[in-house]
């Protein structure tokens, strides 16, 4: 028979299956319990799983003892944790609520002084419970109010494109610095990394206009010295006469400078040439900054700049490689998924969290 899951509880569990850095055995653990929900009877769970009858039935009864929280890992004795359950418990009750004032987050030191034990013990607690306090990462949710219509749009055109169009992926890379090392770098050698000095002399910026060709990855460039209006419609001036006699579908983000009033005028006399905006606070919908990434890793985080046009050449040769191999990026995520993680996270920041 099914194992009774309630609404709630079925959202945390897709959220923790969603969770890359979920530990293997908590991720088999909800999987198993998802199943169960909805009907998989027991032995085809075992078989689908590798796991035995008698293992996903014992899983079974600890999410009806102790809910989503019963399938995470457990304390395991010997190995750090010689603690009480139930001070363990109290340890991460503790860390996963608000710090001491004026501290920012629970440290080991802090969890030492406050239950008197080791900072070993309290690290290893928080070790065999994959607890981070230490670590932090950000996050923006897009309040954008067309934000499923919008994502349904440029999904679209990434997994069903329109036949006998182009689709590119557009935007700028604005205030790339002309660096230059104040003393030449030293370069790699067998045992050593290449090395560089970690001040610098500014000379200047460049701003980078790329088109990402969504089927085959090739780029379409302009470098300028300004970010405006009029530079990114001569850019799209530039794809135009690129693309020629064949419908364009241009995915742009919500930038000031991507409608401008001379902008639309344009697109008005142009209908071949059609924008897809992402939503707001979601330019990781946008494919090519993935390209961007690449360019920042690859090709400007560890060279030196005497120049403006050095920089500029730089740029041109790297695409100029690119476009030689040029690599499209796959999307795979449907547009669905897309919007049910929205709502999610829109859910929890919601509610009231420290």
């Amino acid at each position: 028979m099914s194992l009774s899951v309630t609404s709630e509880q079925r959202r945390e569990l897709e959220e923790l299956a969603s969770q890359r850095s979920l530990k293997q055995g908590h991720a088999q653990r909800v999987r198993v319990v998802l199943l169960a929900a909805d009907g998989v009877a027991g032995v085809e769970i075992g078989r689908r799983l590798g796991l035995s009858e008698f293992t996903v039935s014992r899983i079974r009864r600890r999410f009806e003892e102790g809910g989503v929280a019963g399938l995470a890992d457990r304390p395991k004795p010997g190995r750090g944790n010689d603690l009480p359950l139930e001070t363990v418990g109290k340890i991460l009750s503790a860390v996963l609520s608000a710090p001491p004032k004026g501290h920012s987050h629970w440290s080991t030191g802090l969890l030492a002084r406050k239950f008197g034990i080791g900072r070993t013990t309290a690290h290893k607690v928080l070790r065999e419970n994959d607890v981070k306090p230490h670590q932090h990462r950000t996050f923006k949710v897009s309040r954008d109010p067309k934000f499923d219509e919008k994502v349904v749009d440029v999904v679209g055109l990434y997994l069903n494109p329109p036949d006998k169009a182009i689709v590119v992926s557009v935007d700028e890379k604005t205030q790339i610095q002309a660096l230059e090392r104040t003393q030449p770098m030293l370069p790699l050698r067998p045992g050593q990394a290449m090395r560089s000095t970690h001040d610098y002399k500014r000379n200047g910026v460049v701003d980078l206009y790329a088109a990402l060709e969504v089927a085959t990855g090739k780029v379409v460039h302009r470098v300028t010295g300004s970010h405006t209006g009029a530079d990114f419609l001569a850019f799209l001036k530039q794809l135009a006469r690129t693309y020629q006699d064949v419908d364009l579908h241009v995915i742009v983000d919500n930038s000031s400078t991507h409608s401008t009033p001379e902008v639309m005028q344009w697109l008005a006399a142009h209908p071949r040439v059609s924008f897809h905006f992402t939503p707001t606070s979601a330019s990781w919908l946008n494919q090519v900054e993935g390209l961007f990434s690449i360019l920042t890793r690859r090709s400007l985080r560890r060279t030196s700049f005497p120049t403006k046009a050095a920089l500029r050449r730089h740029l041109a040769d790297f695409l100029a490689d690119w476009n030689r191999h040029p690599t499209p990026f796959v999307w795979t995520k449907p547009a669905r998924t897309i919007i049910r993680h929205h709502r999610r996270m829109l859910a929890r920041i919601s509610r009231t969290e420290h």
